[in-house]
């Protein structure tokens, strides 16, 4: 009785070469002037290869806009993406607007203004 045996961490390498490849169409195929500098973050790809969340975030623009206009080109982008990959399925692309980095720089700036006030506060207290 013979078992299929699964590929360790296919999934992870299959969500980092759509990565890869969706990086380079946005910039050299979408004509969209409302898809401005677009990084994409990370993409999660469900077990059976039907669905695919990919995170952007942006330099400069309107990220709701962007992400309108990314989801509106995520069948044409589904169909290049068929024509470089070798998978049975190409899941179909799902654009979420990525807010980490503008958590990161918030915390940032409370870390900052924090230790400020305590070196203020340590200063008038010395």
């Amino acid at each position: 009785m013979s078992r299929k045996r699964s590929v360790p961490n296919r999934g992870f390498r299959v969500a980092d070469q759509i990565q890869r490849d969706l990086s380079e169409l946005i910039a050299r195929e979408l004509k969209d002037p409302r898809v401005g500098m677009v990084t994409l973050n990370a993409v999660e790809v469900t077990p059976d290869y039907a669905h695919a969340k990919v995170y952007f975030s942006l330099l400069t623009g309107d990220a709701e806009q962007t992400q309108d206009a990314l989801n509106h080109a995520a069948g044409h982008l589904r169909n290049l993406l068929f024509k470089r990959l070798h998978i049975h399925t190409v899941p179909t692309l799902h654009f979420i607007f990525d807010r980490t980095t503008e958590r990161a720089a918030d915390m940032n700036a409370l870390i900052a203004k924090a230790v400020a006030s305590r070196a203020k506060q340590e200063g008038e207290d010395a």
